[in-house]
């Protein structure tokens, strides 16, 4: 779908002539190597969850670590590679993705796995057992990108300044979102085992100690780049267009970062509890946020900043709800 439509995809989202040309070009390359990421996604959680977290962390630290090397290289011609400009970068994920499915695969067939792969029966409570909170928590992923998506059409409809720097200004989010899903992963294994020993009060003293650390953690470097935004744009680009509608947005979201990691964190608690209810009406308000704000900013009636305004306030508005809802829902039934 994405190789057919993405050309009108792109160009909906503000896309025009070279900048256009060259999304097209990463996506095509991108997803028609997606196969394999998600494969390696999906065997990597299966690990996690058979509490083999070591082998999917050594995986993607390999592969993140191959990525620096062969990204460079292939974007800019290195070490005698070729050439390739912005489509290096996409052959090199798909070429990183494609090796680490290949090892995780040959590891999982090993003796040394104790989730071991092999050919199973397929049976209709397994199912079950995993669209019962994998498809929520699926419609909450793509609700996530809705959101992004929606930001980035009203970012497109200003100027291609302003898509870069909002789409350099919201990497760091996209940044933080392994670290906060290391640990809501880790909350959802300690949630769910207190809860089947029947140790509710442990369950959610662990819920609530592992969002005070992420909200912690996240929080100081949100502040951070609120106060320097510039430590983290300057990285990427030196245009003043870009850099001011970057830091315009850091310093608007940013300060809010600790809120977002309450927000993640409390939903893996509930995933572990299966109690996603409030999670995921939190997840559909700041989705509903991102979508009004791109409606104001295309029809011309909001600014880009006061789109920005909007995203942190729903932030604030999906937290209340997650909060309200982790006091409100029992545990023990």
């Amino acid at each position: 779908m994405v190789l057919l439509a993405g050309p009108a995809l792109y160009r909906s989202l503000g896309g025009s002539g070279p900048s256009l040309d060259q999304a097209v070009l990463y996506s095509n390359i991108l997803f028609g190597g997606a196969i394999p990421f998600w494969t390696l996604l999906l065997l990597q959680a299966a690990l996690r969850g058979a509490g083999n977290v070591k082998i999917p962390a050594m995986i993607i630290v390999g592969g993140a670590v191959a990525g620096l090397i062969l990204s460079p290289a292939l974007i800019n011609g290195w070490l005698c590679a070729p050439r390739m400009g912005v489509a290096g970068a996409g052959v090199a994920q798909v070429l990183c993705n494609i090796t680490a499915l290949g090892l995780v695969v040959v590891y999982m067939r090993s003796p040394s796995s104790t989730l071991r792969l092999r050919r199973y029966p397929l049976q209709r409570k397994h199912f079950s057992a995993i669209l019962g909170v994998g498809l929520l928590s699926a419609i909450n992923a793509v609700m996530s990108a809705v959101s992004v998506t929606a930001l980035t059409a009203a970012a497109g409809a200003i100027s291609v300044a302003a898509i870069a720097g909002y789409g350099i200004a919201s990497r760091l989010d996209i940044l933080l979102v392994p670290v906060m899903f290391g640990f809501g992963t880790a909350a959802i294994t300690l949630v769910g085992t207190n809860l089947g020993a029947g140790n509710v009060v442990r369950a959610r003293r662990v819920a609530i100690v592992n969002v005070l650390f992420v909200a912690g953690v996240v929080g100081l470097v949100g502040l951070l780049v609120s106060l320097f935004p510039q430590l983290w744009l300057g990285l990427f680009t030196s245009d003043s267009a870009v850099m001011a509608v970057g830091a315009q947005y850091l310093r608007v979201v940013a300060p809010y970062y600790a809120v977002i990691g309450v927000i993640f964190e409390l939903y893996f608690a509930g995933q572990g509890a299966q109690r996603i209810l409030w999670p995921m009406t939190a997840s559909v308000v700041r989705c509903v946020f991102a979508l009004a704000a791109m409606g104001l900013v295309v029809e011309g009636y909001a600014s880009l900043h006061t789109a920005f305004i909007l995203v942190a306030i729903s932030i604030v508005v999906a937290a209340t709800i997650s909060l309200l809802g982790f006091l409100r829902t029992r545990w023990d039934r």
